[in-house]
């Protein structure tokens, strides 16, 4: 059985209420992509070149925005870091419109270069290489990587030159298309070789 202390003062660490302070969640400000436009300019003075391209030179913030209203298009910031910054009268939507599109081209153009892997053993009977061979000849033509993966069984382990010899067989009878990205070396209990299309 407990006895309640007579004097709770006594204890003022048991009795202590524990609270924390929460600050609200702030998420951070979007981050706008693409130029700075019409009254996000907040520069004083800013070269300005107009829809036909003509240089206007250096001109107030504001007489700049007015030009751009007057002919229906925007003020748009094309090179932020000179001083003072040029800023363009054009089509805003345009602009993002061609910039997408150009993206777009970019990103159907660029190649993704896959890392194929071919398994052999030391001890591969000749229709398999050619077999092996054929494959990895279409791999080089679609631009791909191969990586050649030889495993060693049991015994096996005992004869690595015989794994080294067929590997320097494939990188000459690839010489002409393809050339070697890392070198045979051995890993456990396999022998392993990255070749790159020329």
């Amino acid at each position: 059985m407990k006895i309640a202390p007579k004097n709770w003062n006594a204890y003022p660490k048991l009795f202590e209420e524990n609270t924390t302070i929460r600050r609200p969640f702030k998420a951070d400000a979007p981050v706008k992509d693409g130029p700075r436009s019409n009254r996000e300019i907040r520069i004083p003075r800013v070269q300005l070149i107009d829809a036909e391209g003509v240089n206007h030179g250096i001109v107030p913030t504001d007489q700049a925005l007015r030009m751009a209203e007057d002919a229906g298009l925007d003020l748009v910031e094309i090179s932020p870091n000179t001083d003072p910054p040029v800023c363009k009268i054009l089509d805003l939507g345009k602009l993002k419109y061609a910039n997408q599109k150009k993206a777009a081209e970019a990103r159907k153009k660029q190649k993704i270069v896959e890392i194929k892997e071919i398994k052999m053993r030391p001890n591969i009977d000749t229709h398999d290489y050619d077999v092996k061979m054929k494959a990895m000849n279409r791999f080089f033509e679609d631009g791909d990587k191969v990586k050649v993966t030889l495993k060693f069984r049991g015994r096996e382990m005992a004869h690595q030159e015989l794994g080294m010899k067929l590997l320097l067989q494939v990188k000459e009878d690839t010489q002409t298309i393809a050339k070697v990205e890392a070198e045979p070396k051995l890993e456990g209990r396999q022998m392993m070789m990255v070749l790159a299309p020329r």
